[in-house]
């Protein structure tokens, strides 16, 4: 059937990094993320379709946006494609105006520019188009129209959604927390290899595929970093999951790898008990209980000594004495007392990539105007090809009359329909 040809699709791309050591085959590349240079939206009885990608149910929300079930009619395989609005990125973050222009350049003795949301998107484009690992999710497509509200970010579909939804009425057992655990940090570490500080580690960013192996999701608040550690001063992240160093009122800068590892650390605590380590309704006091308050097991836990030793070590206050990454891998409860090794660094991060500014920027191409697209295709069907910006014809006046009202038409529906339009490069819309 359709739906098991596009379950191998998923499955031939999803073995374990000790499955893929086993094995003599070099490592194959990813396949580089298709860029698409035009949006077309049609209705059908069923469902959306967007260039070829009928969209289905909603599978997911976040603050930014929502998640779609997607099926691609080219390759017969089914995929998440997450559509932001950019409108509600700029207003949830503070920015009522519209922002520069990506690439423009700061005043050099200036103060710092903090990055809008849109920017944050785009490096979490710019990220994500790069990694290549089994524990991180994998972006596939790009979508993006400057006349549109929407941008449309097509990922690798990851079936089972969310490890765990916290609070949870029944938390995993201790092999079950470790194996989860144990792709947690394959993946944590590669990131860290890349340079890249995730600072929004927590269960509904870890999702579940065909295999039974967890992914990394979402990079929208990560950092990159130069050297071997991060230097952050600003406070991102879901306020339960936060490390206290980032909450201090006295301290400027903190490492970004010992905040990642505190967040691992409550995600674990949430995998065993079901809930976070410190909760409280409001969040100055949440913030207060994670500077000050001790961490505490349930009275009734229970678990081993060594999984104590390790979360206590996670969740120390003191980001200077936490345990760090590869502590943790040689750590007796993750390695099961040494029967279950993880793979050594080498092995599971393989080369070094980076993003710079430039792909940043162009993380996501533009197409012209949908209005000159539309003004170029009402001139097609009228055969008029006259200067399209010459008003002196009464005809060029009609085509363009026509193609106006044909915009506000279909901007004054629910939302902006534009039926089977002919991509139009720049040069040629211009010419």
């Amino acid at each position: 059937s359709r739906e098991q040809r596009g379950r191998l699709n998923m499955s031939d791309r999803k073995l374990s990094l000790q499955e893929r050591s086993q094995t003599s085959t070099s490592r194959l590349p990813r396949r580089p993320t298709v860029e698409s240079h035009s949006v077309s939206i049609t209705d059908l009885q069923d469902c959306v379709q967007l260039n070829q990608y009928k969209l289905k149910d909603e599978i997911g929300k976040g603050s930014y946006g929502v998640v779609k079930l997607a099926y691609n009619e080219d390759d017969n395989t089914y995929y998440a494609m997450k559509v932001l609005s950019k409108k509600r990125l700029m207003r949830q973050a503070g920015f009522p105006r519209r922002p520069p222009p990506r690439g423009a350049k700061a005043d050099p003795e200036g103060p710092p520019q903090l990055k809008g949301p849109l920017e944050r998107v785009y490096q979490e484009i710019a990220i994500l188009k790069k990694l290549d690992h089994s524990n991180v999710v994998k972006l596939v497509e790009v979508l993006d129209d400057p006349s549109e509200d929407h941008l449309y970010m097509v990922f690798e579909l990851v079936k089972k959604g969310a490890v765990m939804e916290v609070p949870a009425e029944k938390p995993f057992s201790e092999d079950q927390s470790r194996f989860y655990f144990q792709d947690l940090l394959r993946g944590i570490e590669y990131l860290h290899y890349q340079r890249i500080i995730h600072r929004d580690v927590k269960p509904s960013n870890l999702l579940v595929g065909e295999d039974g192996h967890i992914k990394i999701a979402d990079f929208g608040v990560s950092n990159q970093f130069e050297g071997t550690d991060a230097l952050l001063t600003s406070t991102v992240g879901t306020p339960a999951f936060l490390a206290p160093e980032a909450l201090s009122e006295t301290r400027k800068n903190f490492s970004g790898k010992a905040l990642d590892v505190w967040a691992m650390g409550v995600t674990l605590y949430c995998f065993v008990f079901g809930v976070c380590p410190f909760m409280d309704e409001r969040i100055v006091t949440l913030h207060q209980k994670i500077k000050t308050q001790p961490v505490e097991l349930p009275e009734r836990a229970d678990i081993s000594d060594d999984l104590k030793d390790l979360l206590l070590k996670m969740l120390d206050k003191n980001p200077e004495t936490r345990i760090s990454i590869p502590q943790i891998k040689l750590h007796p409860w993750v390695t099961r007392n040494g029967a279950e090794p993880l793979p050594p660094e080498d092995d599971n991060c393989c080369l070094l990539i980076e993003v710079t500014e430039e792909e940043v920027e162009n993380s996501v191409k533009h197409i012209p105007s949908l209005a000159t697209v539309i003004m170029v295709r009402t001139m097609l069907r009228k055969r008029s090809f006259g200067n399209p910006f010459d008003l002196g014809r009464k005809d060029d006046r009609n085509s363009l009359c026509a193609a106006g009202q044909t915009l506000r038409k279909q901007e004054s529906g629910e939302g902006m329909r534009s039926l089977d339009l002919p991509y139009v490069g720049e040069d040629e819309a211009l010419s």
